[in-house]
């Protein structure tokens, strides 16, 4: 990494004359896709039932725009569900596990979340398997006969799962993978994954609230198979009589949803089709990465959090201070650069996330520019230079 001379440090208390013409760099949610208005979006299905041939029509496009862009095989089921990629992990989690033994994953807050509700809420007793941020489990280890719940892409720690050659073709559990912040920027090996979660308002930039539950062959055996020994609320029911109810997947949504949010949906999928659909969207996340990567590289008193290149996100992307402060003395300096660089319109809601380590979490998904992104080195350096402890 680069030090800073005495003439780099005086032009870095300056403020830089350039700034992002987007300067939307949350981890959640995200930036609107390029181009995105209010005005762009239809609003004839607004005012409308959910249950009107239009409604569902317009939940049907969403879905098969989602299968469309994401390569979703035809052997797996597409829903839209109530509360985000939550509401999606849990509907999952309260209908499949129970079972069989279980295995949880866990390397930053979300995961400890799903950790949380096998061990206190569903008391499963699972085998629970940790890392601090920054790292990941040894995949290796994993018990293949047992349910395994993980996340595919941390979003508070920057640590993804580097592919899906760890999952065995003829493994005798189900695979649970909350990749909310790896759909649309990362390859997903579908054969492999049993039930997979997402929220749109990651990596398309939508509105929040609503979740999508994608489910295999296998996760909907279990479903038909297996009746949990607890009660399952009304809006995790996917089965009636034993049978899946298949209309949750034909747009008959379990409660009613945001046309809008919908709406809104759409725009980013037909957007994504216009850059090139998954291809291109991976492309954009990963040159976004790559721009903030070089930034990093040439500042001494930054660093990723990931010390692995091979697990870094391409998303949500965390870094940390490189400085001999205490944990204290360099939140306090998070909290100041962040306000400051708001308060300037140069970047928005950079902090670390409350649970992680002290550090900046930036956005890399496909809706953010990166010619937005390379306007951050000289910002990053002025805020250090005004934040930085004594």
């Amino acid at each position: 990494m680069t030090d800073l001379t005495a003439a780099d440090a005086t032009t870095a208390s300056a403020k830089p004359a350039t700034k992002a013409a987007r300067p939307h760099f949350s981890s959640g949610p995200c930036a609107k896709p390029p181009g995105w208005s209010p005005e762009k979006l239809a609003t004839e299905v607004l005012g409308r039932s959910h249950r009107s041939k239009l409604g569902k029509a317009r939940l049907q496009c969403a879905i098969d725009l989602t299968r469309e862009i994401l390569g979703v095989p035809d052997t797996h089921r597409i829903g839209i569900v109530p509360a985000s990629d939550t509401g999606a992990v849990e509907m999952a989690m309260w209908s499949m596990l129970g079972q069989r033994p279980v295995t949880t994953l866990a390397w930053e807050s979300f995961g400890e979340g799903w950790v949380t509700d096998a061990v206190k809420q569903l008391k499963i007793e699972p085998i629970v398997k940790k890392a601090g941020y920054g790292e990941i489990v040894d995949l290796a280890e994993v018990d293949q006969s047992h349910d395994v719940i993980f996340t595919w892409n941390g979003t508070t720690s920057g640590v993804r799962v580097p592919n899906g050659d760890w999952i065995r073709d003829d493994r005798e559990g189900l695979t649970f993978a909350d990749a909310t912040s790896a759909v649309f920027a990362m390859e997903l090996p579908w054969d492999k994954l049993d039930v997979t979660t997402f929220s749109w308002q990651k990596v398309m930039g939508g509105e929040g609230g609503h979740g999508v539950l994608i489910l295999g062959p296998r996760a909907v055996e279990r479903l038909e198979s297996y009746t949990p020994a607890w009660p399952l609320p009304k809006i995790f029911r996917m089965t009636k009589s034993g049978k899946l109810i298949e209309g949750i997947f034909k747009g008959e949504t379990i409660n009613t949803p945001s046309m809008l949010a919908v709406e809104d949906y759409i725009f980013a999928l037909e957007w994504a089709k216009s850059v090139g659909g998954l291809n291109g969207l991976i492309a954009r996340s990963t040159a976004n990465a790559t721009a903030l990567g070089r930034i990093v590289e040439e500042r001494d008193w930054l660093d990723h959090l990931p010390a692995d290149p091979a697990i870094r996100s391409n998303t949500s992307v965390c870094l940390k201070l490189v400085t001999d402060a205490d944990s204290d003395a360099q939140a306090a300096a998070i909290k100041k650069m962040a306000a400051l660089l708001e308060a300037e319109d140069a970047a928005y809601d950079i902090a670390g996330y409350r649970d992680a380590p002290p550090g900046l979490r930036i956005w890399c998904g496909a809706t953010v520019d990166t010619a937005d992104i390379e306007t951050l080195g000289p910002w990053l350096d002025w805020a250090w230079e005004q934040a930085k402890p004594a």
